[in-house]
Parts: C-alpha cells; sequence; structure tokens
C-alpha cells in the first residue's frame, strides 16, 4: 500500500482541528495541491484518492451546501471550491463501496453545483453595478464549467444533468449572458453524448426544446439566436427521430429560420438546419399547414411564458419566509423590551418601598425622640396594634374581594335560574288554570247485584254506627253559645287590628322623625324651615310618600330579566313585594 500524501494529511490534520468557519479557506488549499507541474497523471490520481479517502471532497460538499454569503470571501470562495470539487471527482476510480460513489456522492455534487450556478444568476440579474455583474458572470461561468468538467469525466451524469429541475430553470432566462452560458454547457453534453436526449424524459425534452425554440422567436439577439441555432443543428444531427419531432411540433420553425435568422451572420449553420428540416418534410404546403405552424409558434411561445410566470413567483416564497423570520424576531425583540421595561420597573418600586420604609424608619425614631421614656413601650405597643389591625384589615379585604369575584359569576347564574324557573312555574299555573274542564261523563250504572252489595253494606255500616240523638232545646243551646263566642272573636280581632294598624303607624312616625333627625343639619346651621319640618306631620307625610313614588318609578325602570315574572300575571293581581314595600314606606299620619 502506497503511503499518503504528506501534504494531503497536514491539510487533513489542520482542518479537523481548526474552526468551521475557518475550514473553507483551508479547503482553498487543494487547489495548489491538484495543480503542482511536478504531479503525474497516476500521482495526481492517488492524490485524488487521498482526498476523497480523508474527507475531504466531503467537507467541500458540506460547504456549498451553506449560506455561500456567509463564508469567508462569500461567492468567490464558493466558485473556487465548486471548481476543486469538480477536479477532485474527475480521474478518481473508488474501490470501496463504488455504488455510494457513484448513485449517491456525484448526483449530489451535481444538485449542489446547480444551485450554486442558480443564486449566482440570481445575483447576477439583481446586480446594479458594472463591478459586481462581471464578478458574478465571472464566478457563475466557474461553476458551470466545473459542471461541465465533472459530466465530461463521467458521462453517466449527464440525463441527470438535464433531468434536474435546476438547469431548466437556469436554462430558462430572459438574461443574454447567463443564457448563452448555459447553451454552451448544453453543446458539451450534447457533444459528450449525443444519445442523451434520448435517455430523458419525454416532458424533459419537450422543455428543452420549447425553450430553444422560443428563443429564436423572441430574441433578436444574434448570440443568443447563434446558440440555439447551433443547439437544434446538433440536435436534429444527432438522431433523425428528433428532426420528426422538429417538423410534427414545431411548424413554423421553417418560416423562422428563413425570414428572421437569415443574414445575421451564421447563414452556414441555418441552411443547414433547413435542409435538414426539408428533407424530412416537402415544402408543398396548404392553407391547413400554415395555421398548424402558426399555432406551434404561439403554443411555444406561451409555454414560455407560462414557465417563467410559474418561474417568476418563486421568489415570493423567499420574500413570505424571509418576511415571517424577521416578524419573528421584532416580535422577539418586543419581547425582550418588554421584559427590560418590567423588570426596570419592579426595580423602581423596590427602591420607592426602600425608600419609604427609609421614611417611616426615621419617622418613626423622631416620633421617639419627642415621646417621653416612661410613653415608649406603651407607644411602641399602640404602633404595633395598629399595624397588625391595618394588615388584617387588608387581607380580611384582599380575601373578601377574591371569594366575591369566584362567587360572583355563580350567584349570577343561580340568580337568573331561579328567575327563570319562577317565570316557568308562573306561566304553567297559569296556563293550568286557563285549562278548559272535561265534559261531565255520566257514570256508568250499576247493575241489580252491585246495586243490592253495596245496600247491604251500607246497612252493616249504620247497625254499626248508630247515629246519636239530640233535643230540640240543646240544639238551641248550643247554636246561641256558638253565635256569643263569634261575636266575641269577631270584636277582639276587631280591636287587635285596629291596635296593630296603630303601633305599624307609630312606628313609621319613629322611623320618619328617626330619618329626619340622621339627616338635620346642625345647630349652628338650623333654619327656621327645619323647624317647620319637625312641628308639621304633613311634611314627613309627604316626604315617605315621594320616597313611594320613586319606589315605584324604580321598580318600572328595571331590566326586563328582573321582571320576567310579571309578564305571566293576571292584569288585576298586584305583586306582594310592590304591596309590602308601599306599605313600608308611606307613611300616613
Amino acid at each position: 500500500m502506497a503511503a499518503t500524501d504528506p501534504q494531503v494529511l497536514a491539510l487533513a490534520a489542520q482542518i479537523t482541528e481548526s474552526r468551521e468557519q475557518d475550514i473553507p479557506l483551508l479547503l482553498l488549499k487543494l487547489k495548489g495541491i491538484l495543480s503542482s507541474p511536478s504531479l503525474g497523471c497516476e500521482e495526481s490520481n492517488k492524490i485524488k484518492q487521498d482526498i476523497y479517502d480523508y474527507g475531504l471532497t466531503q467537507y467541500c460538499l458540506l460547504v456549498l451546501k451553506q449560506d455561500h454569503s456567509q463564508l469567508q470571501g462569500a461567492w468567490a470562495t464558493a466558485a473556487q471550491l465548486a471548481e476543486i470539487l469538480s477536479h477532485c471527482c474527475v480521474g478518481l476510480e473508488v474501490k470501496e463501496d463504488p455504488e455510494e460513489f457513484y448513485r449517491k456522492f456525484l448526483p449530489s455534487v451535481i444538485d449542489s453545483l446547480l444551485v450554486l450556478g442558480k443564486r449566482l444568476q440570481a445575483r447576477f440579474i439583481r446586480a446594479i453595478k458594472d463591478k459586481e455583474k462581471q464578478d458574478f458572470l465571472h464566478w457563475f461561468q466557474i461553476v458551470t464549467d466545473a459542471i461541465c468538467w465533472l459530466f465530461g469525466g463521467h458521462i453517466q451524469l449527464a440525463p441527470h444533468v438535464l433531468q434536474n429541475d435546476r438547469f431548466l430553470q437556469l436554462l430558462i432566462t430572459d438574461d443574454v449572458e447567463t443564457a448563452i452560458v448555459m447553451m454552451s454547457v448544453l453543446h458539451n453534453i450534447l457533444r459528450i453524448n449525443s444519445s442523451v436526449l434520448l435517455q430523458v424524459e419525454e416532458e424533459t425534452l419537450h422543455s428543452v426544446l420549447d425553450e430553444l425554440v422560443y428563443k429564436l422567436s423572441s430574441t433578436t439577439n444574434p448570440a443568443v439566436g447563434s446558440a440555439a441555432t447551433k443547439l437544434l443543428l446538433l440536435v436534429a444531427k444527432s438522431c433523425k427521430q428528433l428532426v420528426q419531432l422538429f417538423t410534427a411540433r414545431y411548424k413554423g420553425l421553417k418560416g423562422l429560420l428563413s425570414k428572421q435568422w437569415t443574414g445575421k451572420g451564421f447563414d452556414r449553420e441555418v441552411n443547414q438546419l433547413l435542409d435538414l428540416l426539408y428533407l424530412e418534410q416537402s415544402s408543398g404546403k396548404g392553407e391547413i399547414q400554415k395555421q398548424h405552424e402558426a399555432a406551434s409558434v404561439i403554443q411555444a411561445a406561451w409555454r414560455g411564458f407560462q414557465t417563467r410566470k410559474r418561474l417568476k413567483k418563486l421568489p415570493q416564497a423567499v420574500v413570505t419566509l424571509q418576511r415571517s423570520f424577521r416578524a419573528k424576531r421584532e416580535q422577539e425583540l418586543q419581547h425582550l423590551t418588554k421584559q427590560k421595561e418590567d423588570e426596570a420597573l419592579k426595580l423602581q418600586m423596590q427602591l420607592q418601598r426602600q425608600r419609604a420604609m427609609r421614611l417611616f424608619h426615621e419617622r418613626q425614631l423622631a416620633l421617639l425622640e419627642v415621646v417621653h421614656a416612661s410613653q415608649v413601650n406603651k407607644y411602641m405597643q399602640e404602633m404595633e396594634e395598629k399595624s397588625a389591625l391595618t394588615i388584617q384589615r387588608f387581607w380580611r379585604g384582599y380575601r373578601a374581594r377574591r371569594i366575591f369575584h369566584q362567587q360572583k359569576q355563580s350567584l349570577k347564574e343561580y340568580k337568573a335560574a331561579v328567575i327563570i324557573q319562577r317565570a316557568a312555574c308562573k306561566f304553567l299555573e297559569k296556563r293550568r288554570r286557563r285549562r278548559p274542564l272535561s265534559p261531565w261523563k255520566e257514570p256508568k250504572g250499576l247493575t241489580d247485584e252491585q246495586r243490592l252489595a253495596l245496600q247491604q253494606k251500607v246497612d252493616d255500616y249504620i247497625k254499626l254506627h248508630p247515629a246519636s240523638q239530640m233535643s230540640e232545646e240543646r240544639s238551641k243551646k248550643l247554636h246561641v253559645q256558638a253565635q256569643a263566642k263569634l261575636a266575641q272573636f269577631l270584636l277582639r280581632n276587631r280591636l287587635d287590628q285596629r291596635a296593630a294598624q296603630r303601633r305599624e303607624a307609630l312606628l313609621a312616625q319613629v322611623n320618619t322623625d328617626v330619618e329626619l333627625l340622621m339627616n338635620a343639619p346642625g345647630l349652628a346651621e338650623t333654619t327656621e324651615k327645619d323647624f317647620g319640618a319637625f312641628m308639621s306631620r304633613s311634611i314627613p307625610v309627604a316626604t315617605k310618600a315621594r320616597q313611594a313614588h320613586n319606589t315605584m318609578l324604580k321598580y318600572s325602570r328595571w331590566p326586563w330579566w328582573k321582571k320576567l315574572g310579571d309578564e305571566f300575571m293576571e292584569d288585576d293581581v298586584i305583586p306582594d313585594d310592590a304591596i309590602n314595600t308601599e306599605l313600608e314606606t308611606l307613611f300616613i299620619g
């Protein structure tokens, strides 16, 4: 077994011990190792094998998959790494696990290079300054050359390149410089493997040919027209089936070439392509064939327009992602700002609390200096009792408010349920009273046997319970005694009612006087009108009548859910609560 190249071994050890951000610059040293003039063919392949065995090619692939704008050297470093990676893969013969290398590693390298090329193309199109556009175009050409070098060394990668969506996106562009570069890449693919178009899917083939025909029909640039014409000529020479596809799918292609691209500096290629097309189809064409040609051109233009429209919508997804990221970052910044403000407010409140506590202690010490020494203990005890009472008062208030808030919703629901139940019961009672009586049904008659049995039971009961006999004089005497007791009861009841009414009147008068005394002004502010309120009995009556009137008005202004049960009452029925309220508040002197 041959020894490992010392430069590769030292570079691998240095990369293993370095930081992640320093690895791209270290990998650029592979270019000097590979381009050494003293290396022969076998030595160069041996160095490539060592680079692959030590995982340096995998490092290059991982770096290319990262965000290229964050690398040291940015896009220039990424383009050089792409060139290094393609040179490391060409000429390399992997003996251990070749399936992994040819089926997975090489296609992933192609995908990474195409992604890098797409990003460079987008940056080139968006660039404004000439220096930036030249730099991005130069890096783009380096990446495309690396792709050509890679599938030149591995011919089996050509179909994979054509079927990749990124390749079609790179080819379908309105930019002249990058379009010419991508057509040169396609020309190299067809030159290396002329039958590659027959190996790809029909949809991919149609997309490539549609784009080439669209470039001929939509542009007047001689460079683009020459590159597209040469590509179509190469495709037509490679396979006769594709010439038939040209004549069947693009029937207006011959007229387009002869009218628009004749005399532009590449007449030889145009004439060769026209000869191939005329050989496939005779020159005699009717009006229907001309219409088919026009329709084909329109369809090609429409397909190209639709494809560009879809591609233009792709940046919107990136913009949406960036917008959501910025919104999330702004939300996090607002959360951090709010958290800092809360902490500052908490610190400020703590300082204010400490300052207030210090002032309180200073004031207390000042008071202790004023108080006599014999009264200090008494004063401290009073202060402790006051503090304890204050703490207890605040705690009871807090607990009562918390309990009230906890029970407020349940109490409200309970009251609502009671009101609804009361209204439903009154409604059912009212409907039950208004229900018409059922018609009288005559009872069924008794049979003779039942009548005899019932009569026998009655006679037996009379024999067992004989009626008591009372004389007429005794009956009259009992009647006179009952009438006398009834008259005494009615007289006593009338006297009791009058006494109760007088007690209620006196109690109402006392309540009125008490309220007047409670609301009376001080002796220094008393006027003659105030004496009249206590001397006259009509003023309290008017006052109470006004209060009763206000009470009834307040009752009438209640919300509908408080008077929900009143709508099921009879019109002539007065609520007991209203009667009690009026009798309790109205004083009749």
